[in-house]
C-alpha cells in the first residue's frame, strides 16, 4: 500500500466531547498578524472585542514564516499572538501551515509540486502547489505538524485544530510520476485484478484493454476523451489522497493533543470537484464549511440555503461552523461586487438557521499586499470607520443574543431532495449531450420555489435513510447509486411523493450507461421508458400544455404504466409527456422530462406538495423563509428571513431573541430583516 495512504480506523480515537470553540455562537475570522507591524496588533484586538469577536483561525499561511529554513524554527511572533488574543478572551483555530510550502522547501525539493494534464510543473509563488501524493511533502509538512502541537498544545488561547486550508482547491488534480504510481496502487486495490478494471470501464471501446495495472497511466492530455469510467475513478482516488494527507495531520494532532477538537474547511459549493466529502465528514471532529456567493447569481440567496443544507446532511443534522465567508466582495470572480445594505447580516443569519453554531469571515484585516489585497474584510482598507466594520460588530450583538441556539439541531423536514457528488463527477467526467447544463441549477431551483413557501428541505446525499419523507425530489441525478432506486421506491410504497428528473438514473456506479432505456435504474418506479434524449439550443423554448415554457431539455418519452399529467405542446415532439405520474404502494413517482420556466416548475411543485400534505415550518406569508432549531426536549427556535423589499407576516408566540419583543399572534418581519422568535411551549 502506498505510505501516502492512511486507513480511516484512527490510530488516536476521536474526544467523545469537546468544550465548544466559543463562548457562545462563534464570530470572527481568518487573522494574518505577521502580515502587521506589531504596532497595529493591540489595535486588531481592541477592534476584535468592539466587534464581539471570539473566535479566530490563526497561521493559516504561515509555514515560511514559522520554519525559515531546513528545521530551524522561530516561535517568536506566533507566542505573542497567542498570548495577546487569549488576554482579550479570543479563542484560536490555529491551523497547521501546510497549505503554503516555504519557499526554501520548492527550491530544495521542485518534485513535491503537481504538474498538470499538459506535463507542467507547478512553480513557486501560489498555494497548494503540493502533491498529495508526495512522500517528501508528507514528511516535512508532519515534522511541521507535530513541531506546532508540541509547541502550543498546553497554551491557552488553543481552541481548536485547523487543518490546513481549502485541502483540494488548486491541488486538486495532478499528474505527476508519483500520482500516477499511487493510482495504479488504489486501482489494484480497489479492483483485484485487471479484467475487473477492464470490466468496469468497458475498455474494449478504442481498443483500451489493459493485461497489466502498470499499463494504466493517468488521465493526462490526450487529443481526444478519456474514458468517463476512468475519469470517474481518478476522481475518488483524487479525493481519497487528498483525504489521506488530512487524516495524516490529524493523526499527529491527536498523538500530542488528544483532547483538542480537530476540523479542516470543506468547499461544499467551492470545491473544484474533487472533494467527496460525504467520506470526510467522518474524520473531523466538527464539520466546517466555506461558502462565498457568486456576485452576478440571480439566485444566490437560494444557493446559501441550498448550501447550508447541503453541509447540515453532510454533517447528518448536527450543528456545524461556517468558518469562511465574506463581508462584502470577493477577489476572485470576474467582477467582484460587495454586498448590498443588509447582505451581510442576513447571509451570516441564514447559515445559522441553517445549523451553522457560528459564522467567522476571511479576513480580519484586509491585506494591503499580496494575491487578496482586494478580497473583503471585518477591518476593510477603509479600517474600522466603515459600513463593513459597523455591520459586523452589529452582527455581534446579534449573534450575543442568539447565544441560547448554540448546539440545537435543524428540526428535520418534510422534504428531501437527493444530491450526490459522485452523479456530479459522473457527468463531468467525458463528454455529455449538453454542455449547457449545471448541477446544482435544478436543485437550486426547487430549493427556491420550497423556501419562499415555507418549506423546509434537507439536502442529503444518495446513501440517506429516505424514509420518514413526505416527497422526495432527485433532481438530475445521473449516476444512480447502488440502492438509491430500491431506497426511493420505499420511500413511495410508504406514501411519500418522489419526483425524479431528466438526467437523472442514466449510468451506474462505473459510469457505464445503464441498458434498455432511459431513466435506466428509475425506469420501472417511473413507469416510463426514453429512447431518445433531444437537448435544446441555447435560448430555444418549448410550450407545455399547460401554459407553460420550457428550455434546455426534452426527450421522447413513452408510457410504461405512468400517467401523463402535462405534454409538450410544440415543436418536433409535440404530444409528447412532459410531467408523468406513477402510483406506487401509498404513493407516487413522478417524472419531469423538461426544465420548466419558473411559473410552470412552481405550479408542478405545489401539485406534489399538496398530494404529498407537506405543510410550511409555519404559518406565512409567502416570501419568507422559515426554519426551527431545537434542542431536543426543549425550546425552540423559529427564524424567519425576509430578502424582500416589503414587510412580511408569520404567525409565532414568544420571544424574538433578537429584541427581547414578546410576540403571540402576526408577526411582521421588516423589509430584509429577520426575527429568531424563542417559541412558546408547543
Amino acid at each position: 500500500m502506498s505510505s501516502t495512504f492512511i486507513s480511516h480506523a484512527a490510530d488516536h480515537p476521536a474526544p467523545t466531547a469537546f468544550p465548544w470553540i466559543a463562548d457562545g455562537l462563534a464570530l470572527g475570522g481568518d487573522y494574518s498578524p505577521e502580515q502587521w507591524p506589531d504596532e497595529v496588533w493591540a489595535e486588531d484586538v481592541a477592534l476584535m472585542r468592539e466587534a464581539g469577536v471570539n473566535s479566530v483561525n490563526l497561521g493559516v499561511f504561515s509555514w515560511g514564516l514559522l520554519e525559515v529554513a531546513n528545521g530551524e524554527f522561530d516561535w517568536g511572533w506566533l507566542d505573542r499572538a497567542m498570548d495577546l488574543l487569549h488576554g482579550a478572551g479570543i479563542g484560536v483555530n490555529l491551523a497547521t501551515p501546510t497549505a503554503a510550502p516555504p519557499m526554501w522547501l520548492l527550491q530544495a525539493h521542485p518534485e513535491i509540486a503537481t504538474v498538470d494534464a499538459d506535463g507542467r510543473r507547478t512553480g513557486p509563488g501560489g498555494r497548494l502547489s503540493w502533491s498529495p501524493s508526495s512522500a517528501t511533502f508528507r514528511r516535512y509538512a508532519l515534522r511541521m505538524v507535530r513541531a506546532l502541537a508540541e509547541r502550543y498544545a498546553e497554551h491557552p488561547a488553543l481552541r481548536m485544530w485547523h487543518v490546513s486550508n481549502e485541502v483540494g482547491n488548486e491541488n486538486g488534480w495532478t499528474y505527476d510520476d508519483e500520482t500516477v504510481a499511487a493510482w495504479r496502487v488504489w486501482l489494484e486495490e480497489h479492483y483485484g485484478d485487471v479484467a475487473a478494471l477492464n470490466a468496469a470501464w468497458g475498455s474494449a471501446f478504442w481498443g483500451h484493454h489493459y493485461t497489466a495495472f502498470s499499463q494504466v497511466g493517468g488521465p493526462r492530455h490526450s487529443r481526444t476523451s478519456h474514458n468517463p469510467g476512468m475519469l470517474l475513478d481518478f476522481e475518488r482516488f483524487t479525493s481519497q489522497a487528498l483525504l489521506g494527507h488530512v487524516i495524516a495531520e490529524r493523526e499527529v494532532l491527536r498523538e500530542v493533543t488528544p483532547n483538542v477538537p480537530i476540523t479542516t474547511n470543506f468547499m461544499v459549493q467551492h470545491s473544484p470537484g474533487v472533494d467527496d466529502y460525504r467520506h470526510w465528514t467522518g474524520e473531523v471532529d466538527l464539520v466546517a464549511n466555506d461558502h462565498y456567493t457568486m456576485g452576478p447569481d440571480p439566485r444566490r440567496a437560494s444557493e446559501l440555503i441550498f448550501s447550508a443544507a447541503r453541509t447540515r446532511g453532510l454533517a447528518e443534522g448536527r450543528p456545524w461552523l461556517l468558518i469562511e465567508h465574506s463581508t462584502g466582495a470577493v477577489n476572485w470572480q470576474g467582477v467582484n461586487r460587495a454586498k448590498g445594505p443588509g447582505e451581510l447580516r442576513l447571509d451570516s443569519l441564514s447559515h445559522v438557521a441553517g445549523g451553522a453554531d457560528g459564522t467567522l469571515f476571511f479576513q480580519w484585516r484586509a491585506s494591503t499586499a499580496g494575491a487578496e489585497q482586494f478580497h473583503s474584510a471585518i477591518v476593510p482598507h477603509a479600517g474600522a470607520d466603515s459600513t463593513i466594520f459597523r455591520d459586523v460588530t452589529a452582527l455581534g450583538a446579534d449573534l450575543r443574543s442568539l447565544a441560547p441556539i448554540r448546539g440545537s439541531r435543524v428540526e428535520a423536514a418534510q422534504v428531501a431532495l437527493v444530491f450526490d457528488h459522485e452523479s456530479s463527477a459522473a457527468w463531468r467526467s467525458g463528454p455529455k449531450p449538453t454542455t449547457l447544463f449545471r448541477d446544482i441549477d435544478l436543485p437550486v431551483r426547487l430549493v427556491e420555489a420550497l423556501s419562499e413557501r415555507g418549506v423546509a428541505v434537507d439536502v442529503v446525499p444518495a446513501q440517506a435513510d429516505l424514509r420518514g419523507y413526505r416527497a422526495v425530489l432527485v433532481p438530475t441525478v445521473y449516476l444512480a447509486q447502488d440502492g438509491l432506486a430500491e431506497s426511493l421506491r420505499t420511500a413511495a410504497e410508504a406514501g411519500a411523493s418522489v419526483l425524479v428528473s431528466y438526467l437523472s438514473g442514466i449510468v451506474d456506479p462505473s459510469n457505464r450507461v445503464i441498458p434498455g432505456g432511459y431513466p435506466g435504474a428509475f425506469r420501472e418506479l417511473l413507469g416510463v421508458r426514453v429512447d431518445e434524449f433531444f437537448p435544446l439550443f441555447e435560448h430555444e423554448r418549448v410550450r407545455l400544455d399547460d401554459g407553460a415554457e420550457a428550455d434546455l431539455w426534452t426527450e421522447r418519452v413513452a408510457l410504461d404504466g405512468a400517467e401523463a399529467r402535462i405534454r409538450l405542446d410544440s415543436g418536433d415532439l409535440a404530444g409528447t409527456p412532459a410531467l408523468t405520474r406513477h402510483a406506487v404502494g401509498a404513493g407516487a413517482a413522478w417524472y419531469l422530462a423538461t426544465r420548466p420556466e419558473r411559473a410552470g416548475l412552481e405550479r408542478i411543485l405545489d401539485e406534489l406538495l399538496a398530494e404529498a400534505g407537506v405543510a410550511p415550518v409555519a404559518p406565512a406569508d409567502r416570501g419568507l423563509v422559515l426554519a426551527r432549531r431545537r434542542h431536543e426536549g426543549s425550546a425552540s427556535y423559529l427564524f424567519a428571513v425576509n430578502r424582500t423589499e416589503q414587510p412580511l407576516g408569520l404567525q409565532a408566540s414568544g420571544t424574538d431573541l433578537l429584541t427581547g419583543e414578546n410576540v403571540d399572534g402576526r408577526v411582521e418581519v421588516p423589509a430584509r430583516g429577520i426575527r429568531v422568535i424563542q417559541e412558546s411551549a408547543r
